[in-house]
């Protein structure tokens, strides 16, 4: 019996998943010769495959996955003609390249290193008209994450002196125009809809009023008289006269 934790992290994970047997179903793929009969054996392994994880039905492309599974654990050097097409074993063996994690922190933290990325961006612009347009949607949304990091109402002079600070001076707005028309505002219409009620009309509404045990005519007692109690029907309840 072959002992997993030598084989590579991604084939150990695979023979887990299916099982010992069924690795060793596929190892035994190697010894036939036949090409075509190879072939067919692999893709009765792959349904047995499917059958010990009937979860994988739901996924898309569910051959295309087992049958790549297969081919992970039989080797490269075992030719098969599946019907789906195969990826190379590399994509699983190869390290992955290292992330370029940043190693300085932004500025002022409440913007983050995005909105440095806007602001450089921006200065690249050499249209005046286009650059201007540039700085107020970062001048909107450097007061929206102002906000959200200090729970609190951002003044646009504030907001101003952050965007000329993070640009080196370069980006600058009319405080007067910032003010007068509410350019560090979000728009109208980017906040929640409030909810729409469909009008009744007056009969469903009386309706269901009766239902209720409530009755608009009369005080709102579900009986209708006047100290709210229930009639009877049938005779007058007035006192019986003996016979004479």
């Amino acid at each position: 019996m072959t002992d997993i934790t030598s084989l590579p992290f991604h084939l150990q994970l695979l023979v887990r998943e299916y099982g010992h047997s069924t690795y060793q179903l596929i190892q035994g793929l190697a010894q036939i010769e036949d090409v075509a009969e190879r072939t067919r054996r692999a893709g009765q392994i792959v349904q047995l495959m499917l059958r010990l994880q009937p979860a994988l039905r739901e996924l898309p492309e569910v051959q295309t996955r087992l049958w790549n599974h297969l081919h992970a654990m039989a080797g490269e050097e075992v030719a098969l003609e599946a019907p789906v097409p195969l990826r190379s074993l590399t994509v699983r063996t190869e390290k992955p390249a290292r992330v370029p994690y940043p190693r300085t922190a932004p500025r002022l933290r409440a913007y983050g290193a995005g909105i440095e990325a806007l602001i450089a961006k921006a200065l690249t612009l050499e249209d005046a008209t286009e650059r201007e347009q540039a700085t107020v949607q970062i001048g909107r949304t450097m007061k929206f994450l102002y906000r959200q990091h200090n729970k609190e109402n951002a003044k646009d002079v504030t907001i101003l002196r952050h965007l000329s600070e993070l640009s080196g001076g370069q980006l600058r707005l009319d405080p007067a125009v910032v003010d007068a028309e509410n350019l560090f505002e979000m728009p109208a219409g980017t906040g929640r809809t409030p909810a729409f009620i469909v009008p009744q009309p007056a009969q469903q509404r009386e309706g269901r009023d009766r239902r209720d045990g409530r009755d608009n005519r009369g005080n709102g007692n579900g009986f209708g008289g006047k100290n709210g109690k229930k009639r009877k029907k049938g005779r007058s309840q007035e006192p019986q006269q003996p016979p004479q």
